[in-house]
C-alpha cells in the first residue's frame, strides 16, 4: 500500500469514527424547553462542563492559531495565550452569571435587556455577524487550506482546497446545530491537542532541544517596541482584547450559555483555562521557533512544512484528520453563531417572530460560505495572518466592548447614545490604524484599542447627557432584571 493511499485511508477512518461517536452521543436528545432556538443554538441547555471546555478550546484553537502564531516563528506570541486565561476567568466570574440571570440566547440579548431597546441588539448583532463573515471565517478557511497545501506539498490551487473546506463545513453546520458541533469539538479536541503535542515534541527532537543560533528576540516573552506585541501593551489594550473575545464574543460564549446551570458552565470555562495554561502556549510557538532554525524565516508556511518533514507517513493521515477537524469545528462554530445572531437579533425582531430556523440557517450558511471564498485571496496577501486578524479585530472589538461596559455599569443610558459611540469607535480606530488613512498613527494598534475603548465610553455618556438630555446613574453592585422584556 502506497503512503498516499494509507494516509487517505487513515484520514477517512478517523473522520468517520468521530462522526459516528458524535451521532451516538447526540441521538435521541431533545430540547427541554421546547424552544427551537435554544435547541439549535444552545443545544437545549444540555452541555456538560466537559463539552463546554472541549468546544471552547477547539473553537478557538484552529489552523489560524497553529499556522498564524507559529508563522511568526517567535516565543512572544505565547503572551496571547497566557493573557487569554485572564479573559476566561472574567467570562466565568463576571459575564456568565449575568447571561444566566437574564436567560440569554445571544450575548447581544443582554444589551437589549440593559438598554430596553431592540435596535441596539440588532446593531451589535449585525457587527458580530460582519466580524464572523469578513474576518474570522475567511481567515480560518485560508489558514486551513494553506496548511494542507504546504503539509502535503500538493500542486493544487489554494482556493480549491478552501472551497472543499467551506462546502463540507457548511453542510455540517446546517445539519448539526450547536449540540453536534460541541460534542464533535470535544472529540476532535483530544485528537488535535494530542497531535499538536506530538509535533512539538518531534520538532524539539529535530534540533536536539538545542536553541543555539536562534536570535534572542525570537526566544523572549518580553517584546520591544518593534515586536508584534510590545510589553507595555500588556498593561493597556491586551486585557480588553481578551475581555471582549472571551466575555462578549457570541462564538465563544454560546458554548458557556449552553450548560444546564451556571455552575456547570463555570466549571467548563475553568477547565478550558487550565488547558490553555498547560498546553496551548507551547504548541503555538515552539514548532515555529524550531522551523526558524531549520528553514529560516518562511512565515506562515512554517508549520505545514515542519509537519510534512517530521511526521512519519503513517501519521500524516491522522494529523490531516486532526487539522481538518480543527478547521471545520471552528468554521461550523462561526456559522452557527452567525446564524444565531441573524435569526434571534434581526430576523425575529424585524421580519418574522416565528422563523423556520433550519431553512433560514441554510440560506445564511450559503451566503456566508460564498463570501468566505471570495475573501480568501485577500488573506492570502497578508504578511502574517495572525497579526492581520488582531489588527482587523480592533475595528469591532473595542466599540462593542465599550457598549457592554456602559450597559452593565450605568443606568438610564439611551440606546441611541450607545449606537453613536459604536459608530464613532469603528471610524476612530480605523482612522488611526490603517496606513491608507490620513490620520494614520505609528502607535501600536493594541495601545490604540485601549484609547478607542475609553473614547467610546466617553462618547456614549456625553451623547446621553448632551444630545438626549439624560443623566446616567451608577448601576451599583446588582444587575436587577427589568420588569418586562
Amino acid at each position: 500500500m502506497s503512503d498516499s493511499v494509507l494516509q487517505t485511508a487513515v484520514f477517512v477512518l478517523v473522520s468517520a469514527l468521530i462522526g459516528l461517536l458524535t451521532y451516538l452521543k447526540c441521538r435521541g436528545k431533545s430540547d427541554r424547553s421546547g424552544s427551537q432556538n435554544r435547541e439549535y443554538f444552545l443545544a437545549g441547555s444540555g452541555l456538560s462542563w466537559v463539552f463546554v471546555a472541549g468546544s471552547i478550546t477547539l473553537t478557538n484553537l484552529s489552523t489560524d492559531q497553529l499556522v498564524g502564531m507559529n508563522g511568526n516563528q517567535m516565543a512572544l506570541l505565547a503572551v496571547w495565550e497566557f493573557s487569554a486565561i485572564i479573559g476566561l476567568i472574567i467570562l466565568a466570574k463576571v459575564f456568565i452569571p449575568v447571561y444566566y440571570r437574564y436567560g440569554c440566547t445571544t450575548t447581544t440579548e443582554l444589551l437589549e435587556r440593559r438598554y430596553h431597546n431592540k435596535h441596539i441588539r440588532a446593531v451589535i448583532g449585525g457587527l458580530f455577524f460582519l466580524g464572523n463573515a469578513l474576518i474570522y471565517m475567511p481567515a480560518v478557511i485560508y489558514s486551513g487550506a494553506l496548511l494542507m497545501q504546504t503539509m502535503f506539498k500538493v500542486d493544487i490551487p489554494l482556493i480549491q482546497i478552501a472551497a472543499v473546506f467551506a462546502l463540507v463545513g457548511a453542510a455540517y453546520a446546517f445539519f448539526g446545530g450547536l449540540r453536534a458541533v460541541a460534542v464533535s469539538d470535544t472529540y476532535n479536541g483530544v485528537l488535535v491537542l494530542g497531535m499538536a503535542l506530538l509535533i512539538t515534541f518531534l520538532a524539539l527532537c529535530a534540533i536536539n532541544f538545542d536553541f543555539s543560533g536562534i536570535p534572542a528576540e525570537r526566544l523572549t516573552l518580553i517584546g520591544d517596541e518593534s515586536s508584534p506585541v510590545p510589553w507595555p501593551t500588556l498593561l493597556t489594550g491586551m486585557i480588553f482584547i481578551q475581555m471582549y473575545y472571551w466575555g462578549t464574543n457570541q462564538t465563544i460564549t454560546q458554548r458557556a450559555m449552553a450548560a444546564p446551570t451556571m455552575e456547570e458552565a463555570q466549571k467548563g470555562v475553568y477547565a478550558a483555562a487550565l488547558i490553555r495554561f498547560l498546553i496551548v502556549p507551547a504548541i503555538v510557538v515552539l514548532p515555529g521557533i524550531v522551523s526558524y532554525k531549520l528553514y529560516g524565516d518562511i512565515g506562515d508556511s512554517a508549520y505545514g512544512r515542519l509537519v510534512g518533514d517530521l511526521l512519519p507517513p503513517v501519521l500524516i493521515g491522522l494529523f490531516a484528520a486532526a487539522m481538518a477537524a480543527a478547521v471545520l469545528s471552528t468554521y461550523n462554530s462561526l456559522l452557527n453563531s452567525a446564524t444565531a445572531l441573524y435569526v434571534c437579533d434581526i430576523h425575529e425582531a424585524y421580519v418574522s417572530e416565528k422563523a423556520d430556523v433550519r431553512k433560514l440557517s441554510a440560506w445564511v450558511t450559503l451566503l456566508l460560505s460564498a463570501l468566505t471564498l471570495i475573501l480568501v485571496p485577500v488573506y492570502q496577501q497578508a504578511d502574517s495572518i495572525i497579526n492581520l486578524l488582531q489588527q482587523l479585530n480592533g475595528l469591532l472589538s473595542m466599540p462593542i466592548l465599550s457598549i457592554f461596559i456602559v450597559g452593565l455599569l450605568f443606568k438610564d443610558v439611551d440606546a441611541r447614545a450607545a449606537i453613536i459611540a459604536v459608530i464613532f469607535g469603528v471610524l476612530f480606530y480605523g482612522s488611526l490604524t490603517f496606513e491608507f488613512s490620513p490620520f494614520y498613527s505609528t502607535v501600536h494598534y493594541i495601545h490604540l484599542m485601549a484609547v478607542t475603548l475609553f473614547s467610546c465610553v466617553a462618547v456614549a455618556l456625553l451623547s446621553n447627557r448632551f444630545i438626549f438630555g439624560k443623566q446616567h446613574r451608577w448601576a451599583g453592585k446588582t444587575l436587577e432584571l427589568p420588569a418586562s422584556t
